[in-house]
């Protein structure tokens, strides 16, 4: 259990809420305009927890069956949990807790059905404006990413994804749509959602299925996308600042922290190279550059990129304002793993901690690894913090009075409070808000189900889109809400 050093304290304006993602929540997957993703094409597979090998593969073959699927197949991401219909309940149910801010996505196959369209579907647009609107009644504010693991499908069929140059002026045509049109209703923004994650699953970030690379190697491509979306979200960052200077604009990457196994060097120098390889990306969009051992990596791996003159220059212009990151998890690294006992977790698997407990799934519980991920970020990047996830998923029982007591979720929520209160007020951090994922249960993205809960409000829909899509409060809801209306100090 972590131990917080001093009195918990956040400073008065700090922003308390939740997050979720556009294709984890909206459904409504072919209504009113909206263009199918490559998340509608993802299945529900019952392969355990965390086997990302399985659910992360996916091939040409899967695409053609999902495109001739019937009504009932099996696709969570089409139905998520209807937050379409039920947004008006949910954020009312958000501002109950006291949210300050919700993070959200908007899917870019709902503003433009096909990408290379001249004007924006305006039932899409018309969409989110209520959704922000929503919430301004409440007085949350919007905190929204712009491509959050939902590559339209045009995207991945006509150009095999972000490797393509095009798809870099497709997506800045849409970021400017959305800046243009939600100026005064929403000011901060994320551009990619967890930006070095194409490296572990492509699909998904990228909308590169590797049997469209015949031609050439499938890391190489993957390379080349990254870059891409570099020069994509530089230019999107410098057109959000000219539409409206007051945009805040920030990246978003995946922050896992490592630990050396054991104090032999080759594990403290194995936990080093694991931990630096998370900052390849977030590094250009803090710093305007290419890192020199992402250059050295890939020299090595003798992967050449394809840039035009200017893309230097956009990579400079085009820096972030603060940076966001999610955390759920430590493990260790060791030099030789052989014998070892491995953990599943978040997308990548490392040495399991004997010191700490783990979730159902896998997933290693560590409050320190987050203060010590929000030093190591800030004290790297020097620009103001915010964690846009944390969270725990679990099976949550409903009982025969319909209340769930869910514990686990309270304590997990306390540890993380407590530790983001300590790197405040102890080690100099800038953390200026918190965002709970998954603050109403969704359709999972490691594991594509709903069993595994992260919510404080429950949804009454099981794995096969079985149930009522009613919603219900947890008494994590309940604990909060008092977080939030102490400004933490009920983590106490």
């Amino acid at each position: 259990m972590y131990q917080n050093t001093s009195p918990v304290t956040f400073p008065e304006n700090f922003m308390w809420g939740g997050a979720t993602a556009a294709n984890q929540v909206e459904g409504a997957w072919n209504i009113d305009g909206k263009g199918m993703t490559i998340e509608d094409c993802l299945p529900f597979r019952e392969v355990g927890y965390s086997d990302f090998t399985k659910q992360f593969a996916f091939t040409s073959k899967d695409l053609e069956e999902a495109l001739a699927a019937d009504e009932n197949a099996n696709y969570p991401k089409r139905r998520g949990i209807d937050f379409y219909h039920h947004y008006r309940e949910d954020i009312a149910l958000m501002a109950e807790m006291g949210f300050k801010v919700y993070r959200m996505s908007i899917a870019w196959a709902r503003i433009y059905t096909h990408p290379w369209d001249e004007k924006p579907n305006q039932k899409g647009l018309d969409f989110y404006h209520a959704v922000f609107q929503e919430c301004h009644k409440h007085g949350i504010e919007p905190l929204v990413t712009l491509s959050h693991y939902d590559p339209p499908l045009d995207i991945v069929t006509k150009y095999r994804g972000w490797y393509s140059r095009e798809v870099v002026d497709l997506f800045t045509k849409y970021a400017r749509t959305c800046f243009e049109e939600f100026k005064g209703e929403v000011t901060y923004w994320l551009t990619f959602n967890e930006v070095d994650a194409m490296l572990r699953h492509p699909v998904t970030s990228g909308g590169l299925i590797e049997d469209q690379f015949n031609d050439v190697p499938f890391e190489t491509a993957i390379y080349q996308a990254m870059h891409h979306q570099m020069v994509a979200s530089a230019l999107a960052v410098k057109i959000g600042h000219e539409v409206d200077p007051k945009n805040f604009i920030g990246c978003m990457l995946t922050k896992l922290e490592f630990y050396p196994y054991t104090c032999r060097p080759e594990d403290f120098l194995a936990a080093q190279r694991r931990t630096r390889s998370i900052y390849r990306y977030s590094d250009i969009q803090a710093f305007g550059e290419y890192p020199l051992f992402l250059k050295k990596e890939m020299e090595k791996k003798g992967i050449v990129l394809k840039t035009e003159p200017e893309d230097a220059q956009i990579l400079k212009e085009g820096t972030i304002d603060f940076v966001s990151f999610s955390y759920y998890m430590t493990s260790c690294m060791a030099g030789n793993t052989e014998g070892l006992d491995m953990a599943p977790g978040n997308t990548v698997n490392g040495v399991k901690n004997p010191y700490l407990p783990s979730s159902e799934w896998g997933w290693q519980t560590d409050a320190s690894g987050l203060r010590a991920s929000l030093v190591e970020l800030y004290d790297r990047y020097r620009r103001p913090l915010f964690v846009a996830e944390n969270g725990l998923g679990a099976r949550d029982k409903v009982e025969e009075d319909g209340s769930i007591h869910d514990p686990y979720r309270a304590d997990y929520l306390k540890e993380h409070v407590r530790a983001m209160s300590d790197a405040i007020n102890e080690d100099g951090v800038d953390l200026f808000g918190y965002t709970w994922w998954g603050c109403i249960d969704l359709v999972s993205e490691s594991t594509r189900e709903m069993t595994k809960r992260y919510g404080f409000i429950y949804v009454d829909l099981d794995d096969y889109g079985n149930g009522t899509y009613s919603r219900s409060k947890k008494d994590s809801f309940d604990y909060y809400k008092a977080v939030i209306e102490s400004n933490g100090k009920a983590a106490e």
